[in-house]
């Protein structure tokens, strides 16, 4: 496989961008080697500066759902585009992309746009401090929810992927007021808001955990974390930046039957483009200015560029079968992936949910941050290494999900499948 060309487009970030990149998980350290400069993508095929292609399970980290480039995407761009990229004022647009949101996730009965999922996160936090009056955050080991001050406490993602358990740079007074507890553990949280519920906020929670790899929710796990917050008059707040519009059209929320205050979502929204929103009861969300006190702002909340690119996507997706198709199609990738495993004798374990995975080099099970954290992140390098040889991309990390679109085929899943078990083989044979 060529290299020649990511490896001076390498050489040449890395005197000019911290570690070479614009985001830490993009310098393919955890699996030791080099990243691939991509030069364009289709489908569901990536193609890097020196003409390589590969079937892409990365998806732009999730919200690629109808793959790269889809014509009527493109072409809805592209008419954007030429009316203007940026007006910093109200658009019919957002209030079209607002409308689609709300019908889809009936909880945001108001919304707010804004230019990333960290972004949404952060105002959030905010708001449910404000509403309650309260400062303390309960989040969850291993869940990724942005690079805010307050939530890079036992964060996942790329923080657990570097092995930076906590940032440098945050307060102390900052970070005291974020507490942890194990993610599917509802007795801890039980124990912990039976103590000190007067202090928390909000609960804030990856209704499928992401960012540790994918943990999906135990029994009635989210439905006791919507009674305890009720009762305790702590605002729940969903993390759907990863699974919103991803494992159902209307969320996590929808496949589970829960209903948080507010919800977080990422850049499905935007067909991939920078976009993120929060939203929730009315009577919260009225607290955001100008309506109330809590201020929050952005210059390119609502781009029409990026709002254009959502309204197409949720369009596509709100057609029958799209669910469906994810979902066989995530089956028969998962299955022939844990058959090649077993065939070879490599211990894994696979989760999934829906259009999203991860296989863990762990015999498993992984419910938690600290059972993700068993595996081995050295066969997964190699295995990773073997795939991409092979053309198949994966993420960089163990700690990552896997992500399928509309855009990959039956023989698409055959031939990643095929190439796993020459990597098992690989593996097992060093």
């Amino acid at each position: 496989m060529k290299t020649t060309n990511s490896k001076k487009l390498f050489e040449a970030a890395l005197r000019l961008m911290p570690g070479g990149v614009n985001s830490p998980v993009r310098a393919f350290r955890a699996v030791g080697t080099l990243p691939h400069f991509i030069a364009r993508a289709k489908g569901a095929k990536l193609y890097d500066a020196d003409g390589n292609a590969f079937l892409d399970y990365v998806m732009s980290w999730g919200p690629l759902i109808l793959g790269h480039a889809l014509a009527p995407v493109v072409k809805a761009v592209a008419r954007a585009t030429a009316r203007g990229t940026s007006y910093g004022a109200p658009t019919a647009l957002e209030v079209q992309l607002a409308e689609m949101i709300n019908e889809a996730v009936p909880s945001m009965e108001r919304i707010r746009l804004v230019s990333s999922g960290t972004e949404a996160v952060m105002s959030a936090i905010r708001l449910a401090r404000a509403y309650t009056g309260r400062d303390a955050i309960l989040k969850f080991e291993g869940g990724y929810h942005g690079h805010a001050d307050s939530l890079l406490v036992k964060a996942g993602s790329g923080a657990m992927t570097l092995g930076i358990p906590d940032s440098p740079g945050i307060p102390a007074d900052l970070a005291r007021h974020t507490m942890t507890v194990p993610y599917n553990d509802i007795g801890a949280v039980e124990r912990l808001l039976e103590a000190h519920h007067a202090n928390f906020a909000c609960v804030i929670v990856e209704p499928v955990a992401g960012n540790m790899g994918v943990v999906p929710p135990h029994g009635d796990f989210l439905n006791r974390l919507r009674d305890l917050t009720h009762h305790y008059r702590i605002v729940l707040i969903f993390d759907e930046v990863i699974t919103g519009f991803r494992v159902a059209y209307g969320g996590a929320q929808a496949r589970y039957g829960v209903t948080p205050d507010l919800t977080c979502l990422g850049k499905i929204i935007g067909g991939g483009l920078p976009v993120g929103a929060y939203g929730g009861r009315a009577d919260i969300m009225k607290l955001i200015a100008p309506e109330g006190p809590v201020y929050q702002a952005g210059t390119l909340s609502g781009n029409p560029l990026a709002v254009t690119a959502g309204i197409e996507t949720l369009k596509q997706l709100k057609k029958a079968g799209v669910y469906r198709q994810l979902e066989e199609r995530g089956r028969l990738l998962g299955s022939g992936l844990i058959r090649a495993a077993r065939e070879a004798g490599i211990s894994v374990t696979l989760n999934r949910v829906g259009s999203m995975m991860t296989m863990f080099f762990t015999p498993g099970p992984v419910t938690d941050y600290a059972s993700a954290k068993k595996s081995d992140t050295q066969a997964y390098a190699k295995f990773f290494r073997a795939m991409l040889s092979q053309g198949i991309y994966l993420a960089p990390s163990q700690f990552e999900a896997a992500f399928l679109s509309t855009a990959h085929t039956p023989a698409d899943i055959a031939k990643t499948v095929k190439a796993a078990r020459a990597a098992f083989a690989k593996l097992k044979i060093n």
